[in-house]
């Protein structure tokens, strides 16, 4: 698959031109499908979180950018579906939107809804995530952004080979501070981006592009 990987959705003309040039046609030409999943695990969780990320009444620009279609799929629910209908649905959406919320939450139901074993034999489908649906690809998200966590530990999928540290010097929250930043990625043992709400992460085979109309910084993470 093709990933864009954004901290608070395609919130600049860069991001928006990076999510045209993966897509190969117009946004108007696309099916999505959205996936809210994420947002039902987090401590802070409200129910409205997931409508205003499905009819794009949020601030993070997902699904209201003119798709063809929008379709909703739910992971916790792909379990009790006949899984070569769901499948189907995957295969015919052009690009799957991915909501913020809690990113081991979303793990846990991209194992055990099947999208996760499904998502190698997409080919070129496009990934868009924001926040934890961004940080839900990477080996590891770091204790500061644990919340739902049965199991223990921070492991998340791993299908990136970087860290993310989001929401980078968002007003209000002095907890993600660049210091706050250096001080994850000290502990987090990959490479790694702290990123702001105007910059994203673009990766295609192994290539990785920071696509920024903000401010971020990569640590190198162990050696």
């Amino acid at each position: 698959m093709k990933f864009l990987l954004t901290d608070s959705g395609v919130k600049n003309p860069s991001i928006h031109a990076a999510l045209l040039d993966l897509l190969g046609k117009p946004i108007e030409e696309c099916v999505a499908l959205a996936i809210p999943t994420a947002s039902y695990g987090h401590p802070w969780a409200k129910p409205a979180g997931a409508w205003r990320f499905i009819s794009g009444r949020g601030d993070n620009p997902m699904t209201e950018l003119g798709w063809k279609s929008v379709g909703v799929l739910e992971l916790t629910a792909l379990p009790s579906i006949d899984r070569d209908t769901w499948v189907n649905w995957v295969r015919e959406a052009d690009v799957l939107l991915v909501n913020g919320g809690d990113a081991l939450y979303l793990a846990h139901w991209m194992r055990e809804s099947g999208l996760l074993a499904l998502l190698p034999t997409l080919g070129d489908k496009v990934y868009v995530g924001f926040s934890a649906g961004s940080m839900v690809l990477t080996p590891r998200i770091g204790d500061d952004f644990v919340g739902w966590n049965p199991t223990g530990g921070d492991t998340a999928l791993g299908i990136v080979g970087f860290s993310i540290f989001p929401h980078l010097d968002v007003p209000g929250c002095p907890e993600n501070s660049m210091a706050a930043a250096e001080k994850w990625a000290a502990e987090i043992g990959v490479p790694a981006y702290a990123i702001d709400d105007q910059t994203a992460i673009k990766a295609v085979d192994g290539v990785v592009e920071v696509i920024s109309e903000g401010h971020w910084l990569r640590f190198n993470g162990a050696a």
